[in-house]
């Protein structure tokens, strides 16, 4: 069983290459923006306080993310291991995850504040069918037409430049220190996120000798 957390900050491709190891290798991968995304969609009252939180461009409560990470773990789906991205944020987050649960490695994507920028304020999104675009390298046939259900795409309300440089001021605040933490218990591989998605997996699956 291979138990691993992605780390690295919004628009590195922690989602993509999740996606890829865990297709390859039959693991989970397990998005907590997703899953609040879904509470989201679905109108629950978490996913009201969230909704009010991700517009703001603040990060969500940790009592809220351990608890929503909990209840996903607690599923025992993931027999041949998973991949957790996109917790944790902060040193109490990493430390709950840590009394809590064993990992394998912390994989660390690598990528410059304005490689940042120019990825993540091109993103799209199906409001409909929850397709992702992105107007860099992945452009739907139609401008502004989703290619699965013909959906008028979307920027996402927590992708602004205000919102975004709110998050990479957190991030480097506060998840960095988390990166210190798991190095002293669990190796942490560092990998440069700016190649192509393909480039960068073939990184993650040597650092990772699979």
């Amino acid at each position: 069983m291979r138990k691993y957390v992605i780390m690295g900050v919004q628009g590195s491709g922690k989602g993509t290459q999740s996606k890829l190891l865990c297709s390859a290798y039959e693991m989970v991968h397990i998005s907590v923006g997703d899953l609040f995304r879904w509470h989201v969609q679905n109108h629950t009252k978490l996913g009201a306080q969230v909704k009010r939180t991700m517009n703001a461009g603040d990060l969500v409560g940790d009592d809220q993310v351990e608890a929503v990470v909990r209840g996903r773990l607690d599923q025992h789906d993931w027999n041949y291991g998973f991949v957790i991205d996109g917790f944790p944020r902060n040193a109490r987050q990493a430390e709950f995850f840590m009394e809590s649960y064993d990992i394998d490695a912390v994989i660390h994507l690598e990528i410059p504040d304005d490689e940042v920028r120019r990825r993540v304020l091109s993103r799209r999104l199906c409001p409909n069918c929850r397709m992702d675009y992105n107007l860099i390298a992945d452009r739907p046939e139609v401008d502004g037409r989703c290619d699965i259900c013909g959906h008028e795409l979307v920027t996402r309300p927590d992708d602004t430049p205000e919102a975004l440089d709110a998050r990479l001021r957190d991030y480097h605040e506060q998840t960095t220190p988390v990166l210190e933490l798991f190095g002293r218990k669990e190796p942490v591989l560092s990998i440069d996120a700016r190649p192509d998605a393909d480039s960068v997996q073939a990184s993650v699956r040597k650092a990772l000798g699979l």
